[in-house]
């Protein structure tokens, strides 16, 4: 196993962690924003305001999200399985 292979499918597996993050992450973060300017419009500073808003928008971005978040998963995934006679042959 050479090092360029490693890094290739580390490479790989990361940009797909980051993509498959990123639904996720950004409404957290939209969320979290629209709660900031609404705690400082309003001037109340309660730091678990900001908690239950941010869970349930990551959670509902997740259920959007799970079926292109399972294709992706399952494409990569099988890609990888189907390639495993040629990653042998790169030993």
């Amino acid at each position: 196993m050479t090092a360029d292979f490693v890094i290739e499918i580390t490479t790989k597996t990361l940009e797909l962690t980051m993509i498959i993050a990123a639904p996720m992450l950004l409404f957290g973060l939209i969320v979290g924003l629209l709660i900031s300017i609404f705690q400082a419009v309003t001037q109340i500073q309660e730091m678990t305001l900001t908690f239950i808003p941010k869970i349930v928008a990551v959670v509902v971005a997740l259920i959007i999200f799970f079926p292109w978040i399972l294709d992706k998963l399952v494409a990569f995934t099988f890609n990888l399985f189907q390639n495993i006679p040629i990653y042998i042959g790169k030993f």
